[in-house]
């Protein structure tokens, strides 16, 4: 192959021509040296062969619940959105009964589930599902109206990984090893009053300090240490997660409560301002969204949602309806507009996609009943309630899947993560899936 060619077919070429085989490249290496091309030349060509590869696939860990971004969308691109066609599993699990969701960090893979009255915490290797490391501790699995067992998803911060139990069990364990750094019952040690499912919130690592949704409106201890730095009041708290927002220029932490939206200063938990937002049973499950100066929130039991406008420490709604209710896993805000699942365990449920500005509904989909999302390249990443995987396109005029395969069987409620060219699922039952997508 001469110069000419060979620049205008590497240059020019689509994805699967450019991505050469290591075969080829080093059979030709020699012909190369010997042409027109000198040791400079291949060396830069060397260089864009690589940046080509890359540019192809950007592979990103998934370390903590809703991702890097804690807004369920990833910034990985390159992988397949036909995986759900004819779906490759390259390794499954059992965990035990739970609901947590999955972090990828560094090769390692965790979760979390349940089996005789004792939680487990696992560690995984991300691309064969070898077990590196397990640790349990007793904690009921509290079945009240549903299958019970674990409910928040670990959280890697570095070389520790972080885990809270329903009972309020706060855990730091060595990411690699297991080893447990430091444990506390942290709802016992501030006097805290369980909510009626247990606690649901992911810890959140915010500087030295990991935040918890207990109590009122949140505790924060030394991540390196588990000693208590600030608490709010006792109380049972809401099942979302704390997020972090930009309040007026200065940044907040956002705990959603039983009956409350709270807006809390991160180093001291000061309350900064509240937004009420009751719900039936007191679940306030699906996380809020912000954009700009608005949050977005949700819950199900009839309730619907709300955009809420916030400003000089007051809040004003900017609409409420019906036509989104999140039961607990939260939606995903794209180019705004909003997606998610509406309604709650036992009635019909529709995937919708919702204006985020007006509240309007552009479509609904039927077929993933009480299911869970994640967006990535401009796609939805879709488990359906009863296991199907589904990859659909992120557009407001109609719902397209571009792939649909069953991967699970039983109940999925857990929202599934793609992670370095795998997809992760799970149902109720603790039967964990890897499915290829590069």
């Amino acid at each position: 192959m001469n110069e000419k060619k060979f620049c205008g077919r590497f240059l020019h070429a689509n994805c699967s021509e450019r991505v050469l085989t290591a075969e080829w490249w080093f059979g030709n290496l020699h012909a190369m040296q010997t042409s027109m091309f000198n040791k400079l030349k291949i060396a830069a060509m060397a260089a864009l062969f690589s940046t080509a590869i890359v540019s192809d696939v950007q592979a990103l860990d998934w370390y903590r619940w809703r991702g890097p971004d804690l807004n369920g969308i990833s910034k990985e691109t390159g992988w397949k959105a036909d995986a759900a066609n004819n779906p490759k599993i390259l390794w499954k699990a059992e965990v035990g009964m739970g609901f947590a969701s999955f972090s990828v960090s560094e090769g390692r893979f965790y979760t979390s589930g349940n089996a005789s009255e004792t939680d487990t915490v696992y560690c995984f290797d991300a691309n064969t599902g070898k077990e590196i490391w397990k640790q349990s501790y007793a904690c009921g699995l509290d079945a009240k109206y549903y299958e019970g067992g674990t409910s928040a998803t670990p959280t890697v911060d570095g070389k520790n990984v972080y885990t809270l139990s329903k009972r309020g069990h706060l855990y730091s364990f060595d990411a690699a090893t297991g080893k447990i750094n430091w444990s506390k019952n942290i709802a016992e040690e501030v006097g805290a009053k369980l909510p009626t499912w247990g606690y649901a919130s992911s810890p959140l690592v915010e500087g030295d300090l990991l935040v918890v949704n207990v109590n009122k409106a949140g505790v924060a201890v030394d991540k390196a240490t588990g000693n208590v730095v600030w608490k709010t009041e006792p109380d049972a708290a809401g099942y979302a997660s704390a997020v972090p927002f930009d309040n007026e220029g200065k940044r907040a932490l956002a705990f959603f409560g039983k009956e409350t939206l709270f807006s809390v200063e991160p180093k001291t938990g000061q309350i900064l301002w509240q937004h009420p937002w009751k719900t039936q049973y007191d679940v306030n499950a699906a996380d809020p969204i912000f954009n700009g100066n608005q949050v977005f929130l949700s819950s199900s039991y009839g309730k619907g949602c709300t955009l809420v406008e916030f400003k000089g420490g007051q809040t004003k709604e900017v609409y409420m309806n019906k036509n989104m209710m999140n039961h607990f896993n939260s939606c995903v805000l794209l180019d705004g507009f909003l997606y998610g699942v509406t309604g709650q365990s036992g009635k019909t449920c529709h995937l919708i996609c919702l204006e985020w500005k007006t509240g309007e509904i552009k479509w609904q989909e039927a077929s993933v009943g009480l299911g869970s999302l994640m967006a990535a390249d401009g796609k939805l990443i879709v488990l359906g309630a009863k296991g199907e995987l589904i990859i659909a396109k992120a557009q407001t005029t109609a719902f397209e899947a571009i792939s649909r395969g069953q991967i699970l069987g039983g109940k999925c409620w857990t929202v599934p993560v793609l992670a370095n060219g795998k997809i992760y699922a799970r149902n109720a039952a603790g039967n964990v899936v890897c499915v290829e997508a590069k």
